[in-house]
C-alpha cells in the first residue's frame, strides 16, 4: 500500500485550506492510498512494447469543406424582422442607459 499517512493527508488539507476533522484525516489517508496504489497498478501495465497512444482506435477529420453557399442579402435577412433600422436588426433594449 502507498505510504500516505494521516500527517501528509493534515498538511495537503492545510496548503488547501480545508478545515478536516481527525476522523475525515484518517479516512482519507486510506482513500489516497488506495488511490495512489491504482495509479501505481495502471502505469505498470503500460511496458515499453506498447506504444503511446490517444486513442484506442485512429480518427480522421470529420468535418467538411469549408464551401461558401447560398447566402442572404441585407434585405433579406431583415425581410422577416419585426422592425430595422439601417440595415440592421432593431431590438428592444434591455439594458438601462443609467
Amino acid at each position: 500500500m502507498a505510504a500516505i499517512n494521516r500527517d501528509d493527508v493534515a498538511h495537503l488539507a492545510h496548503l488547501a485550506h480545508i478545515e478536516m476533522s481527525d476522523e475525515e484525516l484518517d479516512r482519507m489517508a486510506g482513500e489516497l492510498a488506495v488511490i495512489v496504489d491504482s495509479v501505481k497498478s495502471v502505469s505498470e501495465a503500460a511496458g515499453d512494447d506498447v506504444p503511446a497512444t490517444s486513442h484506442p482506435i485512429p480518427l480522421t477529420n470529420v468535418f467538411r469543406d469549408d464551401v461558401v453557399g447560398h447566402t442572404f442579402t441585407a434585405e433579406q435577412s431583415l425581410s422577416g424582422a419585426p422592425d430595422g433600422y439601417e440595415g440592421r436588426f432593431k431590438v428592444p433594449a434591455i439594458l438601462d442607459e443609467a
